[in-house]
Formats: structure tokens, sequence, C-alpha cells
């Protein structure tokens, strides 16, 4: 089991909820954190492991980019590059966040951006939380351009009423945004590339208004994805696209922990339950081709590994 320690974000969005629910140690007492980054390989954020063992100490670029490391730890299905691809979070939503946009990847690459499709987990959700996601019925690009204007683009936007444990895979050039009361475990592709449409009006962390990126957000929104749903599970899977593969697994013990990730790569979300020490909230990786040993398991699970492994 490799851990690693959380990366806290602070989000004028964001609260204390990793505090209270998770029972995390946030840097200071007064400010909301919205975000903890769990896993992450970026040069602002590269996450070190505090597992005791052959890789303390390190971080998860150096691991990605050390040949033996790389073959033990991520498993010969592992794609290409000098990056580990994948960022996986924790968001806490206190208020909403901005009505916002990620890049697809032709776009991403010509205004220098970085493609960014995810998926939603709810791990918790406050009485009538909703999400924002795609375009009502019969909004178009201009009638959208003309809520810009008018400041009522919400009302552009499809809602969905939520729930803990439903799910939702947002591509690149899907508008969105996070409602209020909501805690959601996200697995993304490593990019922090965001495009925000509308914010609420609101300011940010320093006082003023959060930068807009109207043109851009215009360029990328799907004006085609008209009201879209959230996904059903097809047995353990949940997801698979492009860039991961997650499932959720019900472990009752030890061998059935094993037997899921079947000897491959994968980062395990604990969702209730226990793992060894690892409770509800908390993230580690198993590396690929290593049965995990001598640890209880009795927990309900996420668990991500590459798209190419069935």
């Amino acid at each position: 089991m490799i851990r690693f320690q959380p990366i806290y974000q602070m989000r004028v969005w964001g609260g204390r909820e990793l505090e209270t629910s998770f029972e995390r140690k946030l840097p200071n007492q007064e400010e909301p954190f919205g975000e903890s980054w769990e896993i992450s390989a970026r040069s602002e954020a590269d996450s070190i492991v505090i597992s005791e063992g052959t890789w303390h100490g390190r971080t998860l670029t150096d691991l990605w980019n050390d040949s033996s490391s790389r073959s033990e730890i991520f498993g010969a299905n592992a794609p290409q590059g000098d990056r580990f691809p994948l960022l996986c979070k924790i968001l806490d939503a206190r208020n909403r966040l901005s009505i916002q946009v990620h890049p697809p990847a032709k776009i991403a690459a010509e205004m220098g951006g970085e493609p960014k499709s995810e998926t939603w987990f709810i791990a918790k959700a406050d009485p009538g939380a909703e999400i924002y996601v795609g375009v009502k019925s019969g909004v178009t690009r201009s009638n959208f351009e003309a809520a810009l204007k008018d400041g009522t683009v919400d009302d552009c936007v499809h809602r969905i009423p939520v729930s803990a444990g439903e799910h939702i895979f947002i591509p690149s050039g899907r508008l969105h945004a996070i409602g209020a009361g909501l805690v959601i475990y996200e697995i993304q592709q490593n990019s922090d590339t965001t495009y925000r449409v509308f914010d609420w009006n609101r300011v940010g962390m320093n006082g003023k208004p959060r930068d807009l990126h109207i043109e851009e957000s215009l360029r990328c929104i799907d004006f085609e994805d008209v009201e879209p749903s959230m996904d059903s599970a097809v047995g353990t899977l949940i997801c698979k696209c492009d860039y991961f593969r997650m499932e959720q697994h019900s472990i009752k013990n030890l061998e059935e922990f094993n037997a899921a990730i079947s000897n491959r790569f994968a980062i395990i979300t604990v969702v209730s339950g226990a793992i060894g020490d690892c409770t509800k909230g908390d993230f580690f990786i198993a590396p690929a081709g290593s049965p995990l040993s001598e640890i209880s398991a009795d927990a309900k699970i996420l668990l991500t590994t590459w798209p190419a492994v069935a």
C-alpha cells in the first residue's frame, strides 16, 4: 500500500468538511479548504509517499520516471509519457462552483491548455444538493451568449438532484458545475485547465471578482450535450474512458480484495469500512502484481486502473 501526503487547496467555495467528515488535520483553523489532492504529479503539487518502506519520502513523479519503480508499481500496461497521467481529489463544495468547461484535446492544444475529462463519485450530499451538467433542451450558443449578457446563464444549464453513491462522467467540452453541499471523489486526467463562464457574481479569496474565460469557454462548450443524466454501473464497472477505468467493489476480506485487483495497478479510494489502516476518504496505490498481505479488509471501494486493463 503506497499512501501519499494530501495536498490541501483553499477555495472560496470550500469549507471544513475534510476536517469534520474525514477527521483530517487542515493547515489552519479558519480558511475554507475546497480540495484535497490525494494523488498528484504536478510541478506545483507533487505527492510525497508517507507510507513506510522502499518508497518512503519519494514523489509520485520520481516513482513514475524511475524505470525500476515504474515497472514495479505501475505495471506493463501503464501509458507512455513523462508525467503520471491521472489526478485524484476530494472536493468539498459548501457553495456552488463556477459554471465552467474543460477544453477538448484539439482545442486545448490550440489555446495552450490541457484537456481534462473526469468522473465524479458523490461521497456525501446534503438534502436538495444538485449538480449542473450540460445545457437545457432548446439552448443554443446564440441564446447562451444572450444569457451571459443578462446574467441568466444558470437558467441555461441542466440541473440534476444527486445522492451519495451516484456517479457521472464529465468529458472535456461538457458544461458543468458542482452545487453546494456536496463532497465528491474526483478522478481526472492530470490537468488543471478550467475555463469559467459564470461565477455567480462573487469575489474570490482576495476580495476581487475571479477571472472569467468567456471566449475560451464558448469555443469549448458542447451545445449538443443536452440534459444528460447520471451514469449507471454495469456490474462493477462505473466508467471506462480513454484515460482510466473505474470500478466499485464491496470487499469482505483480503482474499476478495486481491481478487478484485487481480494483479493490476490500482488506485484505491475507500468509500466506507477499512482496508488495513485506510478508512473512509483515504486513497492509496496498490502496485501491479503485488497482492496485499497481513492486513484486514472489509470495505466498499472505488478501484481506478489503466483503461487497457480489463
